[in-house]
This record gives structure tokens, sequence and C-alpha cells, in this order.
């Protein structure tokens, strides 16, 4: 292993490489050349004493020792874009960039209204949303502030519940019109529904809340809450949706009011240490703010 300590740089080549696939895609990616993309990574090898991909027709394979770098490569890349965050909001004024993490109905659904009410109140601030159901290390600095639909396990996070969003069993207008509305729990057997394509934890922990989704076998499968809520709006079948989404849209019917309704438990999360800057302060009051308005509270 050199002593000589490699360049930034070359680190984050590496993560592109291995995310991407290949030395061109991470060329593209990066904005350089495809060369100084294997010149980045050839250096990177040299310093570490460890080849890193193997080349094969497939691509670049990431070595063992690539996937042992990988965690603390991704800390790193978390570290720098976390300091530039800091660096955009010195002072005491609300400026500079705050990172939000959300799953992808609440950043697409719910959060924009949200983050434009902020911007009209505070210009200066640039936001940066995370949109993903993958849930984002506020300890490792990945965000600034998450919303989260479990309550974090974590020390040193502030935390507001929010309180619980209540899902429910929807249809549209089309679908009962084509096939007719379910009268009894036992119609939803012979029933086009739309659900997950694995039984993750989240959907074991649904089941044992609802006995009802033992009676439903999904017919239409994706693991993306979007894209389920995408083919309840398309009249594909029944499915379960935020039942204050489903009230935007007259045409979106909820069926089993009473034997189906599940609350999704949400928070506002931020760390301790950030509680003391502006334009995180200021965002996450704005989130607990609009959340509990969406919430009718």
């Amino acid at each position: 292993m050199s002593e000589t300590e490699p360049n930034w740089d070359f680190y984050r080549t590496f993560l592109t490489v291995l995310t991407e696939g290949s030395l061109s895609a991470a060329a593209r990616e990066l904005g350089l050349t495809q060369p100084t993309i294997g010149r980045h990574v050839d250096a990177l090898e040299n310093a570490i004493g460890f080849q890193l991909f193997i080349r094969s027709p497939q691509g670049l394979i990431p070595t063992e020792a690539a996937l042992d770098l990988k965690p603390h490569v991704e800390q790193l890349a978390a570290n720098a874009a976390a300091l530039l965050r800091a660096a955009t909001g010195q002072g005491n004024t609300v400026r500079g960039t705050v990172r939000i993490s959300a799953s992808e109905v609440i950043g697409i659904e719910v959060l924009p209204p949200m983050l434009a009410a902020l911007k009209d109140r505070h210009p200066d601030l640039v936001i940066e949303l995370s949109v993903s159901d993958a849930v984002e290390d506020i300890l490792r600095q990945e965000a600034d502030i998450a919303v989260r639909m479990a309550p974090p396990a974590q020390d040193a996070l502030i935390t507001r519940r929010i309180g619980g969003i209540p899902l429910g069993l929807h249809a549209h207008r089309h679908y009962l019109d084509k096939y007719g509305t379910p009268d009894k729990l036992e119609d939803l057997r012979t029933h086009q529904v739309i659900g997950f394509d694995r039984e993750s934890a989240f959907v074991r922990a649904m089941r044992k809340r609802v006995p009802l989704l033992d009676i439903m076998r999904p017919t239409l499968k994706s693991d993306s809450n979007l894209a389920q809520l995408a083919m309840i709006r398309a009249g594909c079948g029944i499915g379960v949706c935020q039942v204050k989404l489903a009230k935007r849209d007259p045409n979106l019917i909820r069926l089993f009011r009473t034997e189906f309704e599940l609350p999704l438990e949400t928070f506002v999360v931020m760390h301790e240490t950030m509680k003391t800057t502006p334009r995180c302060r200021v965002t996450f009051d704005a989130l607990v703010e609009g959340l509990l308005a969406y919430m009718g509270r």
C-alpha cells in the first residue's frame, strides 16, 4: 500500500464506477473522459494495494476489496455533501442548502406545496428533495431532515410525531363500473387487486394489523407505492392508498371504510446538532406545520 494518501477525486470516481458498472458510464455521469476515469481507478488501486475491479464482457465486476470499501466511501461522499450544505448556510440568516429525505408518495404527492410556501418565505434557501422508500441515515448526514413512516430507533435525533396518516382501500369509478363494486369482503377474491411484488417486513406487519389483506391476492404488483397509486388512478384495480390523496379525485371510491383503515405513523426527524442552524430549523418547522395541516390537525 502506498504511503501517499489518494486524491479525494479518486474516491468519488471509484464510487461512481461501482454504481454505474463501467468506466464509460462513470465518465458520462461525472463529465470526464473514460481514460481519466481509468487513471483514477488505477491510481486508487496502486494507493491501497488491492485490485478493485475485474474486467469482464458484462462490464466491471467489483472485487471483495471494493465491496468492503464501499460503505466507507459512501460515508466520505455523504460527509462531503454535508460539508458543502453547511458551508452554504453560514450566518444567522435563512439561506443555503437543506436536504430532505422522504418516501415516494409523500415526497411527490404531499410535500411540494409545502416546499413552495417555504421558498416563498425564504427565497435564499436551496432545497434538495431526495425521494425514495429507502431510509437515508440522518446520523451519517445523508440528509438533514427526513419524513419517515416509522419511529426512528436512533438517538441524537429531534423527532416530531405527526400522527397516523389513514390508508384505505380504493378503486377508480371506471373500474367499478366495469367489474362491479364488491359487497362482501369475500368478493375481493374475484377482483383485480393491486399490491406489492414481494413480502417485505412492512407488508408482513400490515398483514398482522389488518387480517383483511389475507383475502386480497394481488394480480397487479409493484414494490413502488407511487406505481401502485398510479395503477389505482388508472382504473387497474383495487388498492391501498392514503385517504387524503384519494379525496382529491372524486372518481376514486373508498371501499370497506369500516373494515379497513390503517394509520401510517409519520415522523419528521432531524439531527439534534442542526436545531440551531437557521436553514434546517425553519425547514423542520415548515414540514411539521404542513404535515399537521395535511392531516387536518
